[in-house]
């Protein structure tokens, strides 16, 4: 028997639906992608449950006879490549011939079509890349594929899924990219009967971009410049309003969406000197060179290429955006804080106010305190002397002083504030013997026993912070050695270790006004599907239209100002990261809360707050790395600064 045999062609169809049909949105691309190359002026998408049971694509493009229709649907059949010169320079979106097939080996599908001029179309119904009904039908100009039933006869890929929420959120990602593609095209997106997205296919980017990410694109900055063949157009955000990751900056190859490090490289050095540190850019541009300069044949699904001459396209690149921001200057206007609502002063008088001479002024700032003995005193020797009337008011109001049972009345009495030499005693009457004011006794407290006192005494560290250096790093004395301390990497791993040592829910703060927050929609799904764990974490979200969703409650750590940016980050996590162990993800998400709660390098922080962290650090030996792996502490000991100065 043979070792090497030839694979049929129905399992060679699976393996390549393996390699171009990854899930909905994939099929959804490569739909897209067919539309645009038939020539479509108006293309709908549909979907319903993540669009694993139901997608349909529906375009007004060329249409196919029935001859073609069959064709299609074989693999490597392409109407776009006749000769081996033709990989050179290809100019369309697909052109292997392997897209129809994979989809239809892995799913049931519904083909109408129909060519302009006539007659009549043609109807074809296949399961599982065989044709099981042909016939002809009366249908419109252009092409409808209708997919059902996606990875039916692949049980293995379809556990890979993920929630109809996460599906549906890709596919739409997948017609948000065709839109800023195509924006010559109008692409409408209908979701579960909702429709999400609806370009007007006026050839304009600019409101393609609009239609996507909404008026954040108003405050973007137009790219428009040449380097030597190649062309750059598009938007760019600016250096102030970058963005927390790198989710909203969209690379375009003679417009095919691409992933390139190169062209992401090109952008960020554009910004380099202009952005914070941790910030990125946003960005829609468009890269259009001659197709021969430019390898599209190196992945299956087409997201990677390969350039000809990388310097002249990175240098197209970073010298466009620059040349736009240069151009624009970017000018911030000023914030000023809103004015805080201040209580009303009382009009009304203190039950109990003494008599003031009339040249004692009235004080009112600090205008309650507490008298000291020496005051009490001379007020006691005073209301003495004073009048039956104002004796009497005195009484009624320590009478109703709410003051602890425990707590002498000279200590808890308080009163206007004024100096005690300028009480006067008015002079005795022989005829009226004073009447004495009862005064409380203060109470003894119980004495306290060497041992006690020995207990109690606080434990004398062995090290004292010197200071803070360059309002980041605390410098620590301790024997023989030194330490640099980085207080916002300290703060950031004592509080991830405290938020990861609480496994129950973490105390949050509900939101008098919920803050809205964009994201893209492969973003807002990953969220969405993980609700639940964000509620572990303090936040409570709800999706508010498309691409937005509502922060009503944040974690108590997290300030109202760095809960947009830290939502951001864990969207970009979840996208990123490993998803499939809930603890993973649990401290994927603690990190970025702890980052965001944690006090910042260059921060203004009082003697307190750095002691604090600095008894943290010198006290506990698990302290050594934050979250993100980067030292907490370094050391210099005696000798090496010994050694420098030259005095070993």
């Amino acid at each position: 028997m043979p070792k090497i045999i030839q694979l049929s062609p129905h399992i060679a169809n699976l393996i390549a639906a393996g390699e171009v049909v990854e899930r909905p949105a994939s099929v959804v691309k490569e739909l897209l992608e067919n539309a645009v190359d038939a020539g479509a002026s108006k293309i709908t998408v549909e979907i319903r449950d993540g669009g694993m049971t139901f997608l349909r694509v529906t375009d007004n493009g060329c249409g196919m006879s029935p001859e073609d229709a069959r064709t299609a649907f074989l693999r490597h059949a392409t109407s776009k490549l006749r000769s081996a010169d033709d990989l050179a320079a290809i100019g369309t979106m697909g052109f292997r011939g392997e897209a129809l097939a994979a989809i239809a080996s892995v799913s049931r599908i519904q083909l109408l079509t129909k060519t302009p001029g006539s007659l009549s179309g043609v109807s074809l119904h296949l399961e599982a890349g065989r044709i099981t009904q042909e016939e002809e039908a009366g249908c419109p100009d252009g092409t409808t594929i209708l997919v059902r039933d996606l990875f039916f006869n692949t049980p293995a890929r379809m556990k890979f899924m993920k929630s109809d929420t996460v599906e549906g959120s890709r596919v739409a990602s997948a017609v948000q990219m065709q839109a800023l593609a195509h924006p010559e095209v109008a692409i409408q997106f209908l979701r579960d009967g909702k429709t999400v997205l609806s370009t007007p296919g006026t050839g304009g980017l600019q409101a393609a971009v609009y239609c996507v990410y909404g008026r954040e694109c108003a405050q973007m900055v137009e790219v428009r410049s040449r380097w030597e063949n190649y062309s750059l157009t598009g938007y760019v955000s600016k250096p102030t309003d970058a963005r927390p990751s790198r989710s909203l900056q969209t690379f375009f190859v003679n417009n095919r969406p691409v992933k390139s490090k190169l062209l992401v490289s090109a952008l960020e050095e554009a910004y380099r000197n202009q952005i914070m540190v941790g910030k990125f850019p946003a960005c829609v541009l468009h890269l259009t060179l001659p197709p021969a300069a430019v390898d599209v044949n190196v992945h299956p699904a087409k997201t990677e290429v390969k350039f000809l001459s990388e310097k002249a396209v990175f240098d197209c690149v970073h010298y466009g955006v620059l040349g736009a921001l240069n151009q624009k200057p970017d000018r911030p206007a000023v914030r000023f804080p809103e004015p805080v609502k201040q209580m009303p002063e009382a009009s009304a008088v203190p039950a109990y106010q003494p008599p003031l001479p009339k040249e004692a002024p009235a004080k009112k700032e600090n205008f309650f305190r507490a008298m000291t003995p020496e005051e009490f005193k001379t007020f006691s020797a005073a209301i003495q002397d004073a009048p039956k009337p104002q004796k009497e008011a005195a009484a009624a109001a320590a009478s109703k002083l709410n003051r602890p049972s425990n707590m002498p009345l000279r200590e808890f009495v308080m009163l206007p504030q004024m100096q005690p030499d300028t009480i006067e005693a008015p002079p005795k009457k022989e005829a009226t013997p004073p009447v004495p004011v009862q005064v409380l006794p203060p109470e003894k407290p119980e004495p306290i026993q060497p041992e006690q006192v020995a207990l109690e005494m606080p434990k004398v560290p062995d090290w004292r912070m010197v200071g803070e250096l360059y309002r980041t790093y605390i410098l620590v004395e301790q024997g023989e050695d030194a330490f640099l301390i980085d207080k916002h990497a300290a703060h950031e791993r004592i509080l991830f270790e405290k938020l990861k040592q609480n496994q129950e829910a973490i105390t949050a703060q509900a939101l008098l006004s919920p803050i809205p927050v964009r994201l893209n929609p492969a973003a807002l799904g990953e969220l969405l599907a993980n609700k639940e764990m964000l509620e572990e974490l303090g936040f409570e979200i709800d999706e508010f239209g498309e691409n937005t969703l509502l922060l009503r409650q944040i974690p108590m750590d997290l300030s109202p100002e760095d809960a947009a940016e830290a939502v951001e980050e864990l969207a970009s996590d979840l996208l990123s990261g490993r998803r499939e162990q809930k603890d993973t993800v649990r401290d994927e998400l603690l990190h970025t809360v702890a980052c965001k709660a944690a006090i910042k390098a260059g921060w203004h922080s009082d003697e307190q707050e750095l002691l604090a962290v600095a008894k943290a650090v010198m006290e506990r030996e698990d302290l050594k790395y934050c979250p993100h792996g980067r030292p907490i502490c370094i050391s210099l000991s005696k000798k090496q600064l010994e050694k420098q100065f030259k005095r070993t």
